[in-house]
Parts: C-alpha cells; structure tokens; sequence
C-alpha cells in the first residue's frame, strides 16, 4: 500500500471511533513498523490534522469543542465521584493540575472520557504506587474540561457546585 493510502486510512480509522487506538493496533492492520505509523502521524499532523497522543493512543479531534478549567476541591474518596460526574454530564477531563507553592504549576493528562478511564484512574492510585496529584495542595486541584457546547460546562459547573465540589474563584 502506498504511503499517502495508508494515511488516509489511519485518518478514517482512527476518526470512526471515540477510543484512542494505540499504534500496535495500527502497525498490525496495515503490516508496517510502529515506527512507520508514528512517521505517518507526524505527517498527518505537520499537515494539519489535530491527533493527540495519549498514554492509550492517537484520537483524531474533529470536532470543535468547549473546554473550561474549574478548581475543585474533595478527599480521595470522591475522585471517581467527580469524575463520573463530568463524564455522565457529557464532558471529558483533559487534564489535572495543581498550583504549587515552591514548584509552581504541575500538569498531569488525564484524557478520561468514560467510566472505565475513571475506574482505571482510581484503582492505580489506590493501589498506593502512587499519590493523588490533588495530594500535594490538601485536595485543591484544577482539571480542564471539554465538551460538545458551553451549555454542557454550565451544566457540569452547576453540578460540581451542588455536590461541594466546586471552589468558587
């Protein structure tokens, strides 16, 4: 298969689904090195196609989308609680991030989209491998959330602030 039929078909692939699709699943449909498709991504991109990598793959963004960044406070047990909140509301949590006191903004992707992804989230952190982000600030954090429309983020806005989660700034 030529180079330019093959990116074309990793666009439509990866464009059909709401899931990422890793790059070992890309090599094995279209019989080519991992390192063939991540040159091929990174054409696709040079040309002007959004796709973001993930922890679980490439997503192709295609649609316009809303995103607002809301600082919420909670305890450890509540993350899948806010995160389900978000999810079930039709948002996406892109991202968490804390404001530290001596090393300044600290960032983590998060790219969880569905139920699975915040039980996955959680269950690493209990695991105890590692702490909450949100850890390090007595539970304050940030998390950047996108949407189909800005009444969605109102909508998510308004049920953080119902359930205590929301902080006012």
């Amino acid at each position: 298969m030529k180079s330019d039929k093959r990116r074309a078909e990793i666009l439509s692939f990866i464009g059909n689904t709401d899931n990422p699709v890793p790059a070992s699943v890309l090599k094995d449909k279209f019989g080519v090195s991992r390192q063939v498709i991540v040159q091929d991504v990174a054409i696709l991109r040079a040309n002007g196609y959004a796709i973001t990598s993930t922890n679980r793959g490439y997503l192709l963004n295609t649609k316009p989308q809303a995103a607002r960044v809301f600082k919420c406070r909670h305890s450890f047990e509540e993350i899948v609680d806010e995160g389900l909140l978000i999810i079930g509301a039709g948002g996406k949590v892109e991202d968490i991030f804390v404001n530290h006191r001596v090393y300044g903004r600290i960032t983590a992707r998060l790219d969880l989209h569905n139920k699975t992804h915040v039980e996955e989230l959680y269950r690493s952190l209990v695991s105890g491998a590692s702490k909450p982000l949100m850890s390090v600030t007595d539970g304050y954090h940030y998390h950047t959330v996108s949407a189909d429309s800005e009444s969605v983020l109102d909508e998510i806005e308004n049920l953080l602030r119902e359930r205590g989660f929301l902080i006012e700034i």
